[in-house]
């Protein structure tokens, strides 16, 4: 069994891919309206490992994030430049503390879902 997806409702879809794509990298791979209701679009990183749904309501119904949902983590190898682009931006962000053996930063997506940061190291 593998995963498939992630789904996370967004309230401006155009928004929320200038943030996967633009900034965080990711691409688009498959778009699909369903009539009036909504809008489905897929991202995926470089390698297609995996997916998350983008999913706006055409209706304009807003939701709340609730507090069940925790986060979203994705892997880069320069955090540094990271950073820069978050303040570049004017964005909050809370990084890791000294002490941790992963450096790392959390910010929020357009829709104020929390999104962490890790550094790799080779």
């Amino acid at each position: 069994m593998r995963l498939a997806h992630t789904m996370i409702r967004v309230r401006d879809i155009e928004r929320s891919l200038d943030f996967y794509c633009g900034f965080l990298g990711l691409r688009e791979v498959r778009r699909h309206t369903i009539g009036d209701e909504a809008t489905l679009v897929f991202l995926a990183d470089q390698d297609d490992h995996y997916f998350i749904e983008l999913t706006h309501n055409h209706d304009g119904r807003d939701y709340e994030l609730g507090t069940q949902f925790g986060h979203l983590a994705f892997t880069v190898d320069d955090l540094d430049q990271i950073i820069e682009k978050v303040v570049e931006n004017g964005w909050w962000y809370r990084s890791s503390k000294p002490e941790a053996n992963t450096p790392y930063i959390f910010i929020h997506d357009p829709d104020g879902y929390d999104i962490e940061i890790l550094e790799t190291r080779a």
